[in-house]
């Protein structure tokens, strides 16, 4: 059975998967003490790593996610979304997510729709290039989806 679980205590435990979705681990320090963080486990084994922040009382964002690479493209995300949207529904009217252009797709197939962009984050808030997929990341683009 596939369950979330609150991660208390060390926060980066699973930094490994965190990594895998946000590649230097000092933008990770910026957001991890403030966010709650949750893994995806089934059978006792962790599939995958969340980390979500308040904006505001309605809102809240998932600053990081990440799953295992090794199961990609089986549906562990977007149960992971739902599993979050669903932990979420009672406190926030919103959920937001940024990502690169290679992640849109995925997230609008997860009811997300897009909301607004940040021109050049990626360029301005990191050490090094990251590619997505093969592409350059540049801007942030932000998604919204409504959970109440």
């Amino acid at each position: 059975m596939i369950q979330l679980k609150k991660i208390t205590g060390n926060k980066k435990i699973y930094l490994d998967l965190l990594l895998l979705a946000d590649p230097e681990e000092k933008a990770i320090d910026k957001y991890i003490n403030d966010s709650e963080v949750f893994s995806l486990i089934e059978n006792e084994k962790v599939l995958g790593q969340c980390a979500v922040t308040e904006i505001d009382k309605h809102k809240c964002e998932i600053k990081n996610i990440a799953i295992n690479e090794d199961i990609h493209k089986k549906g562990y995300g977007r149960k992971f979304i739902n599993l979050i949207c669903d932990y979420y529904k009672d406190k926030y009217t919103s959920l937001l997510v940024g990502t690169a252009d290679a992640g849109v797709e995925f997230y609008e197939k997860c009811g997300f729709k897009i909301s607004h962009r940040i021109k050049n984050f990626f360029i301005d808030n990191y050490d090094e290039e990251i590619f997505d997929n093969g592409i350059q990341c540049v801007d942030m683009i932000y998604l919204e989806k409504k959970i109440k």
